[in-house]
């Protein structure tokens, strides 16, 4: 279908001041302070529609029609670009001092635009010689037509280029990703140490230590490892020199009445030496406090470098609401136990948190999920209305706020249970991107590519999954134990599934492949074992049933599960 080109947004040639930024939309760049930034060209295009028209709720629709002319694309389109415009503005959506989100709205250019006429002209060359006007009117009539070649020439790579891609996350390649976090200092996080038996004084700590590996991975001159992720399960304790990092914060927690002590230190792994320890001892509404100046404190030791924009988003909190924090908390506790009456705690916890604090983006990730698990393990007799609520509920939390890693990872599983693999490929792949150290990312990745077939790029991603979050919970082996399995590299598979199982014995999916596994290795006895096992979880057990709702769409695959499973009766 033919694109008019005279509705695009076509950036001016003159230079303007957003803020602190001085813009030059013709080279797609802006700099401040020695600081140079290239944006990709729609970037530009809705930082220069938004200047045009500063202090106005400008709507996504209206965002949509101007930047994406004569094409159908979805919200999430938009949603991207901002998220890159903001990162490289420096922007905070909660505090923003550029671009402010309008809830049902829109967004709005809050920062003061100078127009080219106020701004001071660029510094002549020695050699400039004057041009007179009919000269200076051929040079204006030459960029122009220079700009509306380049517009064409960006339509037409567009136009050529499959239009799926315009509706979800760019794709990088995941060497470069990898060679970037390998180059940098890395740093792990033991689980903080509860002093006392306190379930209320566990939650916390569990909570500041998932904060701060979070706040930290926020920061792209430093690689977090040991990472509690959203939705994982923690396994034993990882010795400090199989951790394969040079820093390690650790800490304790103990709950006072309602006072809360927090002892955290930093220390050198290669040589013992402690770098730094710090004692907080405030009231518990104090907690998002001390969480926004841990994480500061932590990088001023550390050979990282942190810019302003980067330091604001790590003293960013998901809520400051304590009582909601818990519920989240206490749901998140919830998942980790992937069994149907704790799903349903979980989401009633997550419910509350919303409750209290209608703007928690990760409590809407995680009651997501707990719709999305319904879907999957079919505990609800309307599984297709299950799903829908989940995807409405990720992206919900995706667009309340883009700045948290956890939405893209809840949006990509989604889509996997939506069968849409691609898609959720594409967002894992932006969440690495911006969070390189997001262990939680690498490994769904590897099980969506073991999915598609493809279960040999699988087992790369799991390892780094594995080294990023070195106490990784059942389904990282799992998710590696399935791909072995489905390579033809039985051991591997084996000793992989016997991990996971370690990790969570009451996991169904596990059991599965170590069935399917025995079979294919023609033991008999182990096989008949598992059978047990698997009936022993769930008596009425289909493997076709199963089949129903499991994500995979590589055909080799899925005969070669169903027909291991038929010779167990199943």
């Amino acid at each position: 279908m033919p694109v008019a080109i005279e509705s695009l947004p076509a950036p001016a040639n003159e230079r303007l001041q957003v803020g602190e930024w001085t813009v030059e939309p013709a080279l797609n760049q802006f700099s401040a302070m020695g600081t140079t930034v290239k944006l990709e060209p729609k970037t530009m295009a809705v930082l220069v529609y938004l200047a045009d028209r500063p202090g106005e709720v400008v709507s996504r629709e209206a965002l949509l029609t101007a930047i994406w002319p004569g094409v159908v694309v979805g919200d999430d389109s938009l949603t991207q670009v901002v998220l890159k415009l903001r990162k490289a503005l420096g922007d905070v959506p909660d505090k923003p001092a550029y671009i402010q989100t309008i809830s049902k709205g829109g967004y709005r250019l809050i920062a003061p635009v100078v127009r080219p006429e106020k701004l001071a002209p660029a510094p002549a060359r020695p050699d400039a010689k004057p041009v007179d006007g009919e000269r200076k009117r051929r040079a204006l009539w030459l960029a122009g037509a220079g700009v509306a070649a380049l517009m064409l020439a960006v339509v037409a790579a567009w136009w050529l280029t499959d239009k799926r891609t315009s509706d979800t996350p760019e794709r990088v390649p995941m060497a470069s990703i990898e060679a970037d976090r390998a180059a940098q200092p890395t740093i792990a996080i033991r689980p903080f140490e509860v002093l006392g038996n306190d379930p209320e004084a566990e939650l916390l700590a569990r909570g500041i230590v998932a904060d701060l590996a979070t706040d930290l991975s926020k920061v792209h001159g430093l690689s977090v490892i040991g990472v509690v992720p959203l939705g994982g399960q923690t396994g034993g304790e990882m010795p400090a020199d199989k951790l394969s990092s040079r820093y390690l914060v650790s800490g304790s927690v103990q709950r006072v009445d309602e006072r809360l002590r927090l002892h955290v230190s930093l220390t050198d792994a290669e040589t013992g030496k402690q770098l730094w320890s710090e004692r907080f001892e405030r009231a518990l509404s104090g907690l998002f406090a001390i969480q926004e100046e841990l994480g500061p404190k932590v990088l001023q030791i550390l050979p990282a470098k942190v810019s302003e924009a980067e330091l604001r988003r790590v003293a960013q909190r998901h809520t400051r609401n304590l009582e909601a924090y818990e519920y989240f908390q206490r749901g998140q506790a919830g998942l980790l136990v992937r069994q149907r009456a704790e799903n349903e705690t979980a989401r009633e916890m997550f419910r509350r948190a919303i409750a209290l604090d209608a703007t928690f983006a990760l409590a809407y990730a995680g009651l997501a999920m707990t719709y999305g698990s319904d879907f999957r393990q079919q505990w609800t007799t309307d599984g297709e209305a299950a799903l829908e609520r989940a995807f409405e509920l990720a992206r919900t939390a995706h667009q309340m706020n883009p700045d948290i890693r956890e939405t893209y990872w809840v949006l990509a599983l989604v889509h996997v249970e939506r069968r849409q693999h691609e898609q959720a490929l594409q967002y894992l792949q932006t969440a690495v991107r911006l969070y390189p150290s997001y262990a939680d990312a690498y490994a769904l990745m590897g099980g969506v590519n073991t999915y598609i077939g493809r279960p040999a790029d699988a087992v790369g991603l799991l390892r780094t999954a594995i080294r990023l979050n070195p106490q990784a919970g059942h389904l990282y082996f799992l998710i590696l134990g399935r791909a072995y399995l489905f390579l033809g590299d039985l051991e591997q598979a084996r000793v992989n599934l016997e991990h996971a199982l370690s990790r969570n014995l009451a996991n169904l999916e596990t059991h599965i492949y170590m069935a399917a596994l025995h079979v294919t290795a023609g033991d008999k006895a182990a096989a008949a074992w598992e059978a047990h096992e698997i009936r022993a979880l769930r008596p009425d057990f289909s493997i076709r049933s199963w089949m129903e709702t499991y994500p995979m769409i590589d055909v080799a695959q899925k005969a070669k599960l169903v027909l291991a499973l038929s010779e167990l009766g199943f």
